[in-house]
């Protein structure tokens, strides 16, 4: 899979775009008791201990709820939640080197604090992930800039974060354009890694451009 082609998987704003302009509920909802909702929920998962594990289980509940109750695509949602847990495990790996004092034993097999605070940081960020998306694809991204500027947020934030979030749907767009480009041109062969940091370069490039004559447009 090329550069851009990854990019494209962890940046589909346009699929989540789509499922904001729902119907449900959910959807019909005030974005500030969305938003309110959300960060409560997250700030709740992070509270617990580092050890905690069974006690972060039943959260799930609630994005599998939002889910259900919004009518959005499981699959699709699980799988932009999967793409945090490289990040999480690079954040807690560590930990079984540094705490290594026994916590649970099962027969003969002993798991230290390391290895079980490991666990709780990829729980909680799934569930941190899972709130977040859920909603996004339940609230128009301009909806949730402007409830987070009426809540409280400087005005120039609110903007900036509603800049980021274009750029990185312009970057998205971008990504898809050269991945099929390059497709056509080199027929599926794998790319060289002095390749990729070229692709990967020229796309902030283009994207950079591209932002570039919209801003001066508008």
């Amino acid at each position: 899979m090329s550069a851009p082609a990854v990019i494209t998987g962890l940046l589909d704003f346009r699929r989540l775009d789509l499922l904001a302009t729902g119907d449900s509920a959910l959807h019909r909802l005030d974005a500030r008791a969305k938003v309110l909702v959300t960060l409560v929920f997250i700030v709740c998962t992070m509270s617990f201990h580092r050890y905690a594990v069974a006690s972060l289980i039943p959260f799930f509940v609630f994005p599998l709820a939002v889910a259900t109750a919004a009518r959005l695509p499981i699959a699709f949602l699980l799988r932009k939640v999967a793409l945090v847990l490289p990040v999480a495990l690079l954040i807690g790996l560590p930990n079984p080197w540094f705490d290594r004092e026994v916590l649970v034993q099962m027969g003969g097999l002993q798991i230290s604090g390391g290895w079980i605070s490991l666990l709780s940081i990829v729980l909680r960020s799934m569930l941190a992930a899972a709130a977040a998306i859920a909603l996004v694809a339940v609230t128009e991204f301009p909806a949730i800039c402007g409830a987070l500027e009426r809540m409280g947020m400087p005005r120039s934030l609110a903007v900036q974060l509603l800049f980021l979030y274009r750029y990185l749907a312009v970057l998205n767009e971008e990504a898809g354009r050269m991945t099929t480009a390059r497709d056509q041109r080199g027929g599926g062969r794998p790319l060289s890694i002095r390749l990729y940091g070229m692709l990967v370069g020229r796309l902030l490039l283009r994207t950079w451009d591209r932002a570039e004559r919209i801003y001066l447009a508008m």
